[in-house]
């Protein structure tokens, strides 16, 4: 199915379940089909929205981009669904979710899954790391795009690239390369916790990090959490950033937090 967002864009969507909607969004390098295993998960219990965010699968994609034009397309499902929904999201999408929030969305609950700012414990990106990745793309590298993306911005050690370009899901990455500056884009420069806006959320909120991620999504975590009015925090445990690979592990919590 496809919804019609603000600038014209076609926003393509699956539905499943039954019962309040939740809209599922995904972070770097994902699209629909990486949190559809979550969606079935919580069918059970709730009508769950998984799509492709724009320039990813089966949606379009309008230049120029801004963080608001996505805002406008979880708007525009959420009207789809009769005007209200909760969100979940992971990574990037975490963060494009609690903006969601920030704007005052017709958002029940907002979950945001280990966002990925930087407030301890970690060197914060380049402020220009999303032109190098946007100029590599336009001159058509998307390997150092990539590359860029994941040794600057998701820290991963630079000596593991190589290894990582001869497995098939290296292929994956760079089909979605164009899209990373938009998460860099949502991210924000350096990474840097946007506490202000975060206190505008007024819509209850839960944060969660994984027991086996980096120290820092914990603290990112907790900071997130202070800056939202009353928000929640849980630490999900035997879990990391990969968490979408085990969506059974988030349904308790989940089906808790969101009925």
């Amino acid at each position: 199915m496809n919804v019609t967002s603000v600038d014209g864009t076609s926003i393509f969507f699956e539905q499943r379940g039954d019962g309040p909607p939740v809209i599922l969004i995904g972070g770097a390098f994902n699209d629909r089909t990486t949190v559809v295993g979550l969606a079935e998960v919580l069918a059970g219990d709730f009508t769950t929205i998984v799509y492709d965010r724009r320039g990813r699968g089966d949606s379009g994609d309008t230049s120029p981009y801004a963080v608001e034009r996505e805002i406008e397309d979880i708007a525009a499902l959420i009207a789809q669904v009769g005007g209200t929904a909760s969100v979940f999201g992971h990574s990037s999408g975490a963060i494009l979710a609690l903006e969601a929030g920030a704007a005052g969305l017709g958002i029940d609950k907002l979950v945001a899954y280990e966002p990925p700012y930087t407030v301890a414990d970690r060197t914060s990106s380049a402020d220009d790391l999303v032109d190098r990745v946007r100029a590599a793309i336009e001159a058509g590298d998307r390997d150092e795009a990539v590359r860029l993306f994941l040794v600057e911005g998701a820290d991963t050690p630079a000596e593991l690239i190589d290894g990582m370009k001869a497995d098939p899901v290296w292929g994956w990455f760079t089909a979605l390369a164009h899209t990373l500056p938009y998460d860099l884009t949502i991210v924000g420069p350096g990474g840097r916790l946007p506490a202000d806006r975060l206190a505008r959320i007024s819509t209850p909120a839960l944060v969660i990090d994984g027991s086996e991620s980096p120290s820092w999504f914990a603290a990112t975590a907790r900071a997130v959490t202070a800056a939202i009015p009353g928000a929640r925090h849980e630490t999900l445990a035997g879990q990391d950033h990969g968490v979408l690979q085990f969506p059974e592990t988030l349904r308790g919590l989940l089906t808790d937090f969101l009925k």
